[in-house]
């Protein structure tokens, strides 16, 4: 809202940013753990000449001194956030996934095999990577694994040709594009026609309905629930 001007704020108010790096249950569940998520703080308009005490009082609050705080700007936290949710953490990774679960069945197998080869097993792939970089991933798979890494990744990631595809989805961020048409789509005029669309074919998605199936079998199924439906 601040960064493409949505709201412009009057000149007497603090305007402070403190962004935790996760989703809100993980921000509580950490807390409650008495552990935090990494913060972001900015500092827009500084009119009390106390913006960034109180905004670092408030990441202390949700627990967020306690794993690490970054300073940064309302600009390059917007973009950057935008960016890596699309590109990697959430369009990237989800159609991944998606990309490999398909190609399984399609060949012939079975649905519940291709769900725990391309999806489940991404969790435990990203917690060693969080702990300890990709060289703690490597460290912990297979060797055959880890050179399938080397010999595979580039040929369905053609590196130059997908961060020129970044580039351009960074660009559409930058420039505004991704900002009009996502409050176009979300306005009473939009109606969320086209979020709406895209969300119901997620939903629908085979390794959705197979993984939904799947989870209802584990031993721990329904406990730390995530959502409330």
């Amino acid at each position: 809202n601040i960064r493409y001007g949505q709201i412009v704020p009057p000149a007497g108010v603090d305007v402070f940013m403190a962004a935790p790096k996760g989703p809100g249950h993980t921000v509580r569940s950490t807390y409650v753990s008495g552990k935090g998520v990494p913060c972001l703080v900015a500092v827009e308009q500084n009119a009390t000449g106390r913006a960034y005490e109180i905004a670092l009082a408030y990441i202390a609050g949700i627990g967020g001194a306690r794993a690490g705080i970054m300073e940064t700007t309302f600009h390059d936290e917007t973009e950057t956030d935008l960016f890596g949710e699309q590109t990697v953490l959430c369009g990237g990774v989800v159609d991944l996934m998606q990309c490999g679960f398909e190609t399984l069945v399609e060949a012939g197998y079975a649905p519940e095999n291709a769900y725990f080869e391309c999806i489940h097993e991404m969790k435990l792939i990203v917690d060693l990577i969080n702990k300890g970089g990709v060289a703690a991933m490597n460290y912990s798979i297979s060797d055959t694994a880890e050179f399938g890494e080397y010999f595979s990744g580039p040929r369905v990631l053609p590196h130059e040709e997908t961060k020129a595809r970044m580039r351009a989805v960074l660009a559409d961020i930058q420039d505004g594009t991704f900002a009009k048409d996502f409050l176009l789509d979300m306005s009473p005029a939009g109606g969320q026609a086209h979020f709406k669309a895209m969300r119901k074919l997620a939903a629908e998605h085979p390794s959705e309905q197979v993984g939904k199936e799947i989870r209802k079998l584990y031993s721990w199924n329904g406990e730390g629930k995530l959502l409330d439906n």
